[in-house]
């Protein structure tokens, strides 16, 4: 019964092995491949020490034959079939079929992976052995720093792509990713980093943890083939000559804001010369209303003496007084005649004041600014103390215009009134000539019929001298009232001009910026697409050859991928009650179990 069973297994060990154990040994020649890809696996500590590392090859095979691969390798497998592989230093060789063609190589103890990868954790803010985590609670702080492996191919590094993966349980509170994206993955969160090529990271995962566990890093690196799509790109450019352009006007703008304030500057400089003259006049007038008052009492006082002299008997009347009085009344007339001349003088010198503060305080812009417009102004990116200052010197040189509006009639009064006591004054002062030759012509006759005439017209000069007199007195209390007034405007008058020196000054700088960033803008959309083209061609290594982990002298390289992992973390007593998974039976085991 036994023979029975053993010969048709033998039967199918004869039909089997020898396409299976050797299924290249008829073919003696050389074998040849198209492409070879690489995967090395490593495992890393949990602190990111390198602990192993392995290269799953895989070659695909285009006329079956012998193969010669290299790798510096400590040892080698044979994962496609069970033919013999031989190692002879770097050389591997082999019989291969035609097809795919796997073999995995265990690395040298030298062998360096090109990133140097740092893990280190911080439980409640303190640094913590790995070792030590398992089963703690608190607020944990995962930081990883990656960093080129100064004593491996640089190659790798400058032109691979690193992602970081990390999971952590749902249970977990306050997860904090600083730069990584965090998925639900299940019952727990997949949290992801990207590294980009040649650089280095440092990156921080934080969590409120409970009894912990973790399963470990996993670290994927590629080459670098981010498609980058440059279709919106003239869009773009078109989009950054628009702001050149609106960065131009800008400055065009501002330069004509910079001539306008330093004319406005120009003027109110005017304005507080022309009203600092009018202001010492007005005060020098009021200064000097209290004598021509007094002036004008003597006038009033003397006039009446005089008529009252002239009152009497003329027989009685003391000649030689009589003869000095055309003397008196000419002198007096001389006086009043300097007084009109002074007068005069006043009225020119404050017509010219007044004309230069009314075309001064008329060419302030009457346009209202509103809230919304200076909100505007303050959101617009300029300085904001040119801003603030452009705004205090608008509201100053509107309250200028304001209150000169509403005095301005008074200020306009000013210059006929000041004619109209000036060609009173000059009246009287002919009047007073003219007095003054009809007595001495009436002494010299000696014909005292004439002195009625001369008693009644100073009668009559008296008593109009007294309406003078209080018109005089009026305008000399109107007047003070003006001087008083005047200082407080000519004060807003001299804080506009100060600010308007300083609106001139901050225009002038904010000038100087715009000019700057017109200069620096104006090439932008040429200099944004060379950038753009520096960034793709930083990042874009779709013209990256492969080359092989294991050594240079292997050709025809297709890919070169490096998957790493970190241990996991876990509590030993979990880890004693872990059952050993029952090895699957293979082929040739369920094939010796027939014998």
């Amino acid at each position: 019964m036994r023979t029975k069973k053993l010969l048709p297994a033998a039967l199918a060990l004869m039909l089997i092995l020898p396409s299976f154990l050797d299924p290249a040994a008829a073919a003696e020649a050389e074998g040849k491949i198209t492409s070879k890809d690489e995967v090395v696996y490593a495992t890393l500590t949990a602190n990111g020490k390198l602990d192993d590392i392995y290269v799953v090859n895989t070659l695909d095979v285009a006329e079956a034959g012998k193969i010669v691969d290299y790798g510096e390798y400590s040892s080698v497998k044979n994962l496609t079939n069970l033919s013999k592989l031989d190692r002879d230093g770097q050389a591997v060789q082999f019989d291969a079929p035609e097809g795919k063609f796997y073999y995995q190589g265990n690395m040298a103890d030298n062998t360096e992976l090109p990133w140097s990868i740092d893990v280190s954790y911080l439980l409640d803010g303190r640094k913590i052995d790995p070792s030590e985590l398992a089963g703690k609670n608190g607020q944990l702080e995962i930081r990883i720093h990656t960093s080129a492996n100064e004593k491996a191919n640089s190659l790798y590094f400058e032109n691979y792509l690193l992602q970081i993966s990390l999971q952590l349980s749902n249970s977990y509170q306050n997860l904090e990713a600083n730069g990584g994206m965090v998925a639900n993955a299940g019952k727990n969160k997949q949290i992801t980093f990207t590294v980009m090529p040649g650089q280095e990271e440092n990156l921080s995962l934080k969590a409120e943890v409970d009894d912990f566990e973790f399963t470990g890093i996993s670290i994927a690196a590629v080459p670098s083939t981010l498609p980058i799509d440059t279709s919106e790109m003239e869009n773009m450019t078109e989009d950054m000559s628009t702001l050149s352009d609106a960065i131009s006007e800008l400055n065009q703008g501002v330069a004509e804001l910079n001539q306008g304030v330093s004319e406005l500057n120009d003027g109110a400089a005017s304005l507080r010369d022309g009203s600092a003259k009018y202001k010492n006049g007005i005060s020098e007038l009021n200064s000097s209303s209290s004598q021509i008052v007094g002036a004008s009492n003597s006038i009033g006082d003397a006039l009446k003496k005089i008529s009252t002299s002239l009152s009497g008997d003329s027989a009685q009347m003391d000649m030689r007084s009589l003869s000095e009085l055309p003397a008196g009344l000419t002198k007096l007339a001389d006086g009043m005649n300097q007084a009109a001349d002074g007068l005069t003088v006043l009225r020119e010198n404050y017509a010219a004041a007044y004309g230069a503060l009314d075309g001064a305080i008329k060419g302030i812009p009457a346009q209202q600014v509103s809230e919304e417009e200076i909100a505007a102004l303050y959101s617009s990116g300029a300085d904001a103390n040119v801003v603030k200052k452009l705004v205090e010197s608008y509201a100053a040189a509107q309250r200028v215009k304001g209150t000169y509006s509403q005095v301005q009639k008074a200020f306009a009064a000013v210059d006929p009134t000041l004619k109209q006591v000036s060609g009173s004054v000059s009246e009287m002062s002919a009047a007073l000539n003219g007095i003054a030759g009809e007595l001495s012509a009436s002494l010299k006759d000696t014909d005292m019929s004439g002195l009625e005439q001369l008693q009644k017209g100073l009668n009559e000069l008296s008593a109009k001298y007294g309406q003078f007199h209080s018109g005089l007195v009026g305008y000399t209390g109107g007047l003070s009232k003006l001087a008083t007034s005047y200082k407080e405007l000519h004060s807003g008058i001299e804080g506009l001009a100060a600010g308007t020196g300083e609106l001139n000054n901050g225009v002038g700088e904010l000038h100087d910026g715009t000019s700057k960033l017109n200069e620096e803008t104006k090439n932008l959309p040429e200099q944004m697409q060379q950038k753009i083209k520096e960034m793709i061609k930083e990042y874009d290594k779709s013209d990256f050859e492969p080359v092989s982990f294991v050594s240079a002298k292997n050709e025809k390289v297709a890919s070169v991928q490096f998957v790493i992992k970190t241990n996991a973390i876990e509590k030993e007593e979990q880890a004693e009650k872990k059952a050993k998974p029952e090895k699957k039976k293979g082929f040739w085991e369920l094939l010796m179990e027939l014998f």
